[in-house]
């Protein structure tokens, strides 16, 4: 026999008892979330962490607290294993984490890692968008077309991250000659090592991150635009002189790194643990949209030049399941590609 949600029989009574669960707002007030950078303080992961974390709160019911962590590590792989194994899965911590660090199990095997990214509840993508490769005006190398003549230092994080894996990409499906230095924390950190001297420039770089860290260079003479990398080109960097990768992609490789590049439809992808109660889940993703369209989130945005186009959670839960349905001889050229040095 079957009884509606709350109502349960007791044994040898004629009547039931009437069981309400605690209400959202009940459960959210006097709580406190917790949003974790899967990045270094002051990168653009950052920012967007910190600023959905200003208002998510607003738009969940009673009006809990946020505070935001960062846990670097890997490519954000620290933050989504904890997110996935470690995290309270009551709806009260989430993530931002790099898209790559989504992508890295589908490229050396999901069996090696403590989390299955198909299985990660996903919140919704911030925002999609293209990525650029850049050197600093000082450089030798200033277009794609020295890029691939000679040789360029390129900073990144670890494997997992855009800065390293893009860098890496280009190398094998683009002919360019980039020399991969890994171990930065944070785009931030990567940027001031190229003013210091220490590196050409970086890859993988969100054009809204960079716009956001360093107005200043951004279409101006401080920096050269090598190359913008995503699905279809944009039409604000190539007024800019950023030429379309698929200038220099050989159609063997094109859906190689169409692949790759699927990952830039969830550019700021937040997640939540396996696990959490469907009510909890639906709120945070109300919420999370909600903010999304939040006026005074998009004034907070503009004023930080962080773009917003933000992408639902069944889109980028569909995005991440369609990629490891991939082919598996494309999903082995591309993980070729993305771990040569």
């Amino acid at each position: 026999m079957k009884f509606a949600r709350g109502v349960w029989p007791l044994l040898g009574l004629g009547s039931a008892l009437v069981v309400t669960p605690a209400t959202a707002q009940d459960f959210y007030a006097g709580k406190t979330l917790t949003v974790i950078a899967g990045s270094g303080v002051g990168g653009g992961f950052d920012l967007y962490a910190r600023t959905v974390a200003r208002h998510i709160v607003k738009h969940l019911p009673g009006k809990p607290n946020a505070i935001v962590q960062n846990m670097p590590g890997a490519g954000s792989m620290k933050a989504t294993e904890f997110i996935y194994t470690l995290a309270p899965k009551d709806g009260t911590a989430f993530a931002i984490v790099f898209p790559g660090a989504l992508v890295e199990p589908l490229l050396i095997g999901r069996e090696k890692f403590r989390f299955d990214p198909p299985k990660l509840e996903f919140l919704g993508s911030a925002n999609s968008g293209a990525r650029l490769c850049i050197t600093f005006h000082t450089s030798k190398v200033k277009t794609f077309e020295d890029a691939r003549r000679m040789t360029a230092t390129m900073g990144g994080s670890a494997p997992g991250d855009s800065t390293t894996d893009y860098t890496l990409m280009l190398n094998a499906l683009s002919g360019a000659k980039f020399k991969s230095i890994q171990g930065y924390k944070s785009t931030s950190e990567t940027l001031l090592a190229v003013e210091r001297g220490e590196l050409d420039g970086l890859c993988g770089l969100d054009a809204s991150s960079f716009q956001a860290q360093r107005p200043t260079w951004y279409g101006t003479k401080l920096s050269n635009m090598l190359i913008q990398v995503s699905l279809e080109p944009k039409p604000d960097l190539t007024k800019l002189g950023a030429p379309s990768v698929w200038k220099y992609v050989p159609e063997e490789n094109r859906k190689v790194m169409e692949l790759i590049l699927a990952q830039q439809e969830f550019h700021r992808p937040f997640i939540a643990p396996p696990g959490t109660p469907p009510p909890r889940l639906a709120e945070l993703r109300k919420a999370f949209a909600a903010t999304m369209n939040d006026k005074d989130f998009l004034a907070d945005a503009k004023r930080q030049n962080l773009d917003i186009a933000p992408k639902s959670a069944e889109v980028v839960s569909k995005l991440v399941r369609d990629m490891y349905a991939a082919p598996a001889d494309i999903v082995q050229r591309a993980a070729k590609a993305l771990r040569q040095q």
